[in-house]
């Protein structure tokens, strides 16, 4: 097999795959999930064998200048096997996870698809190529999302709506790009930011990136999946191919497409963003009740590490959000596939519900604690490098981004052990006295993850030197930045605010009682809890925003409809009744009232000839 043939096998093998799920009978179930598992082996097979390869691959498309073209170089070919590795795990677990599920080959072909077109967004070196794929995922995400409870559709159409309107900045973006680089092609764009009209098109851009990697404001929709699309979905999506996907694209653009440089405007747009993502999702993952929708909220918290890391333009912290980048796609994928395990097992996420499942499935409250501390930044785990590193950056451009961020690993910290506390330990909830460990085929992924998550923390060396730094090229001016964090003192200082977040749990279940409300004390805080009241009333969704709006809209509309029919319908005719009855009531057949008329129009003229 060429390089070349390898390289469109990415694409081609989970399209026709996923097609083959929508395609087949039901009756088919078995060989269906075969094919399902194989699919994403090889796909893992592919990614493995076209890694450290340099490849472009074009053949006319459209018209003249517009080609099909591929590109892998270092960049695409690690991202496509950090899709392809967690896709493969992710579909192993899928299989049993979905069993009994009404629709789980649609399920399966949409993960086949969305593996796919992922790739395809990857190797694109063509911009309305990148397009079409972009796009494309937009509607792979509405049918994951719908297949799922009852509920599903309407979680389905908000992030529908969400992420199309989002995209379509992207696709302004897009021509707008071309127009100015004068080609699509994109290794050959890299446009300096130097007028209005090019800052626009990034900002364009950089919102169809950052809506793709859930950040905020365009966030609203993934705590709603995390309860109606199946669970599968949030471990590939929110959690693994939205960041993936995202950040690579930002990274793109600020590495490649633009100039971006340290300290302008854009870059520090960019920052507050991520800063403001980091503290208000986390905060809303405080008091979330739900094992899902608390996941959900961190997913949407730990892009802005990664949109902050790159913003800020400097080399370690563009390295920082991309390791962060991948650190979460792996921990949060092991987070939610906890998530699932439990779900399958007890029956629920409802922490009110749950309770001592530590001593009733080790396996998974093992897998959890590995991740549950890499995400909180806890050494020496993988988390705890790539935030570091943004850390490092984010205090350089300013002490006021790097109090977000660490405040942020405090909140983390404190709604894990909150999680942790209220699932695995704690007294055993009486509805769970028969739950087991889960499946081993369901175990078996969340190992493999936690396991990542420990190698690339004690061994950082491996993803630092061999799949990231290598993106950054010669902007990384001869800097390595894996091993032990250069600045101890920001060390010093991570050590004493995840230790704080220890001492505020044990202090607030001590207090209540319960580690489900331990952090009550922020919940409830003066200032705070009307804020929270809104907040769990959607008051600062934008989509209800968007939804008030059109209904106002709709509501005028409707309004100067009807006045119109009135008016066309209603006042006009009532005119023209009473006008014809009026003159039809003149015409009564007497001579004197014809002549009496006459007279009085004669004299109307006669005026007129006078005054005018």
């Amino acid at each position: 097999m060429t390089a070349t043939t390898a390289l469109l096998l990415t694409i081609i093998v989970p399209l026709f795959s996923g097609l083959f799920m929508f395609l087949f009978p039901q009756s088919l179930r078995r060989v269906k999930e075969g094919l399902f598992i194989l699919s994403g082996l090889a796909g893992l097979y592919l990614a493995i064998l076209l890694f450290k390869q340099d490849l472009l691959f074009s053949l006319p498309w459209i018209s003249p200048g517009i080609e099909l073209s591929f590109r892998l170089y270092n960049f695409s070919a690690f991202m496509i096997l950090a899709t392809a590795f967690l896709g493969f795990l992710i579909a192993a677990y899928s299989v049993i996870f979905m069993q009994g599920k009404k629709f789980s080959a649609q399920f399966y072909g949409y993960f086949l698809l969305c593996l796919a077109f992922s790739n395809g967004v990857f190797l694109a070196n063509n911009l309305l190529l990148l397009l079409f794929f972009w796009e494309g995922l937009l509607l792979l995400i509405f049918g994951m999302i719908s297949v799922g409870n009852p509920d599903a559709f309407k979680t389905a159409t908000k992030a529908f709506i969400i992420v199309g309107v989002t995209d379509l900045c992207f696709m302004l973006g897009i021509a707008l790009t071309a127009y100015l680089s004068k080609t699509m092609l994109i290794s050959a764009i890299n446009l300096p930011l130097n007028s209005p009209l090019v800052n626009l098109t990034f900002i364009l851009l950089m919102i169809g990136a950052i809506s793709k990697g859930g950040a905020m404001p365009f966030h609203s929709w993934i705590p709603d999946a995390a309860v109606d699309a199946p669970l599968p979905f949030m471990s590939l999506v929110p959690a693994a191919l939205e960041k993936l996907l995202g950040i690579y694209f930002l990274t793109r653009l600020v590495l490649d497409l633009f100039q971006l440089t340290e300290h302008s405007g854009l870059s520090t747009l960019l920052m507050v963003i991520g800063a403001i993502t980091i503290i208000l999702a986390v905060m809303m993952a405080l008091v979330q009740k739900d094992y899902k929708r608390l996941l959900s909220y961190h997913a949407i918290s730990q892009v802005g590490y990664m949109i902050l890391g790159i913003g800020t333009a400097l080399p370690i912290g563009i390295v920082g959000g991309i390791f962060h980048m991948i650190n979460n796609a792996l921990y949060k994928s092991g987070l939610f596939l906890t998530a699932g395990s439990v779900e399958k097992q007890a029956g629920t996420t409802n922490l009110e519900k749950l309770g001592g499942l530590g001593r009733k499935m080790p396996v998974t409250f093992g897998c959890f604690l590995i991740t549950a501390v890499a995400i909180s930044g806890v050494w020496p785990f993988n988390g705890f490098f790539s935030k570091e590193l943004v850390y490092d950056a984010a205090i350089e451009r300013g002490w006021i981004f790097y109090i977000a961020a660490v405040l942020g690993s405090f909140f983390t910290a404190a709604s894990f052990l909150k999680l942790g506390h209220a699932a695995f330990l704690g007294k055993s909830n009486a509805a769970n006295d028969k739950t087991r460990e889960a499946h081993p085929m369901m175990l078996v992924p969340m190992v493999v993850i936690a396991i990542v998550c420990v190698i690339f923390g004690v061994f950082n060396q491996i993803p630092l030197n061999y799949l990231i730094q290598p993106v950054l090229g010669v902007k990384s001016a001869g800097h390595n930045f894996s091993g032990f964090p250069a600045n101890m003192t920001l060390v010093v200082i991570t050590f004493v605010v995840l230790g704080l977040a220890l001492v505020n749990h044990i202090l607030g279940a001590k207090a209540k009682g319960s580690g489900l409300h331990a952090l009550d004390h922020i919940r409830y805080a003066p200032g705070l809890a009307k804020i929270y009241d809104l907040a769990e009333k959607r008051f600062f969704d934008p989509y209800n925003w968007g939804l008030g709006l059109v209904n106002i809209i709709s509501r005028i509309s409707f309004g100067i409809d009807r006045g119109i029919n009135w008016l066309s319908d209603g006042l006009t005719v009532r005119l023209a009744y009473g006008l014809s009855s009026g003159i039809r009531s003149m015409h009564n057949g007497n001579y004197s009232v014809y002549l009496a008329w006459s007279l009085a129009g004669m004299l109307v003229i006669f005026g007129f000839l006078v005054i005018f």
